[in-house]
């Protein structure tokens, strides 16, 4: 795995620059195609370290997380990038998938911090410093990948959110309702 990028940066600067909100590493990630393979490992690292801070699911339910989350970001990355350049489409909107899913994967950076989740009190509050932590570089990701204002991506991010999820329980109540 190689963490230098074509600009220089390597996958941890970017991972930290993406967690601090700074809007050029996701402009800078948006136009890398090579980026991609660092999103993915972002994604990775984020779910072993939120699989090892939640600790009991043992190595299988940490691989089940791992898949789980690099689908999740496959699926979110579309859903966005679908309403992003079609629903809510301004004037200065172009976007690929691939440009929001390399955004979406440093997006993911702060949550390589629920490494720490295990720890009694301290852990549940840094799982919600977490999550609204991780929130924001999503909205961040989104408006830089799809040239938005601040209000698009958030109405894209919640609806791309909004989708998945409905669409998660749904398929759950048919595979239940299967067996």
């Amino acid at each position: 795995m190689s963490t230098t990028a074509t600009g220089g940066s390597t996958m941890i600067d970017r991972m930290i620059r993406a967690a601090k909100l700074e809007n050029a590493v996701y402009e800078e990630v948006e136009h890398d195609q090579s980026a991609t393979v660092q999103a993915f490992w972002v994604v990775v690292i984020a779910s072993v370290a939120a699989g090892i801070g939640g600790l009991g699911a043992g190595l299988t339910g940490l691989i089940i997380g791992v898949i789980a989350a690099l689908a999740g970001w496959a699926a979110y990355a579309y859903v966005c990038y679908w309403i992003g350049t079609r629903v809510l489409a301004g004037p200065q909107t172009s976007a690929t998938w691939g440009q929001l899913l390399r955004t979406l994967g440093f997006a993911s950076s702060p949550r390589v911090l629920l490494v720490l989740a295990f720890i009694p009190v301290i852990g549940l509050l840094l799982a919600i410093v977490v999550l609204i932590w991780t929130l924001l570089t999503t909205v961040v990701a989104i408006r830089q990948a799809l040239d938005f204002d601040t209000g698009r991506a958030i109405v894209t991010a919640v609806a791309g959110w909004a989708v998945l999820f409905l669409t998660t329980v749904v398929v759950a109540a048919l595979v239940a309702g299967a067996m």
